[in-house]
């Protein structure tokens, strides 16, 4: 679970203009942060399997958005994945 404090923090980090919370850029930056935090989960609960789909079900939601980004305006792709050090295809 991401914290308010985070969540906001992130927010700040990478919206676009003022007010922004819904962007592509914020949402994959929150979409990364949770899935880092369930990684770890995941690392030392290897049994739980309905947080692996669930952690599944984020990295394909990530991945369309990436992709979604890489089509409308590709240097704002690549800026953000080089902030978040995400691998490119």
């Amino acid at each position: 679970m991401i914290t308010k404090e985070a969540k906001t923090q992130l927010i700040e980090q990478f919206h676009q203009h003022e007010g922004d919370t819904g962007s592509a850029e914020v949402q994959i930056a929150i979409l990364s942060k949770r899935i880092a935090q369930l990684t770890e989960h995941l690392r030392s609960n290897k049994q739980d399997h309905s947080s692996r789909r669930g952690l599944l079900k984020m990295v394909g939601h990530r991945r369309r958005l990436l992709a979604y980004l890489r089509r409308k305006d590709y240097s704002r792709y690549v800026a953000i994945t080089e902030k978040l050090s995400i691998r490119q295809k």
